[in-house]
């Protein structure tokens, strides 16, 4: 198998996500055994997520591009391994928000510019960050725990979270550059055309 197969081959692409889809939903299962329930409940998230499209083609090579996916699984991994768990989290909410807008591009009839996809990703970023941060707050007040210590720090996760965002979405962006995702082959792109 070359690097050109794991860049353009569907099928190479399809094994690789799903591996790494299987990783994340392992990890889910494993924050049980913390008990940490939201966090578990993220990780579920991604799972669905990620397999939307193979669901509705019926199509098990559906799957977005395996680096897109892989930077949700090391977040994931890395929060349930409790390693880095801030920047984890931060990881964890810009990758979902990257994983929507991919999925949006490369499976629907939306045709989104890379500028536009870079900045609607880190919209959505910042939508889903607000969301967790709701969820972060019930569960203080329901489950007890300590996700929300003082406003000073929610402040901080947004602006961070929204840097995240705008980093992975960059990535991206070079990514598809350099390389044509799975699926994407013989669409037409917006890329050359106004933002």
């Amino acid at each position: 198998m070359t690097l050109e197969d794991l860049v353009h081959g569907q099928r190479a692409n399809a094994i690789i996500g799903w591996s790494l889809t299987g990783i994340v939903a392992l990890s889910a299962i494993g924050s049980v055994l913390t008990a940490a329930i939201l966090w578990r409940g993220l990780a579920l998230l991604v799972v669905v997520v990620a397999s939307l499209p193979a669901l509705a083609t019926r199509d098990w090579t559906a799957m977005l591009p395996w680096p897109v996916l892989s930077v949700a699984a090391i977040a994931v991994v890395a929060r349930t391994a409790g390693l880095g768990l801030e920047a984890a989290g931060y990881l964890i909410v810009a990758a979902l928000a990257l994983v929507v807008v991919v999925e949006l591009e490369v499976f629907t009839s939306v045709e989104l510019s890379r500028r536009f996809a870079v900045a609607f990703a880190v919209m959505t970023t910042m939508a889903l960050q607000a969301l967790w941060t709701v969820a972060q707050f019930f569960s203080d007040r329901w489950f007890g725990t300590a996700f929300l210590r003082s406003q000073t720090e929610l402040q901080q996760d947004i602006v961070i979270v929204t840097l995240v965002g705008f980093v992975l979405g960059g990535l991206f962006e070079w990514y598809v550059v350099q390389f044509e995702p799975p699926g994407s082959a013989g669409r037409s792109t917006n890329s050359t055309g106004p933002t």
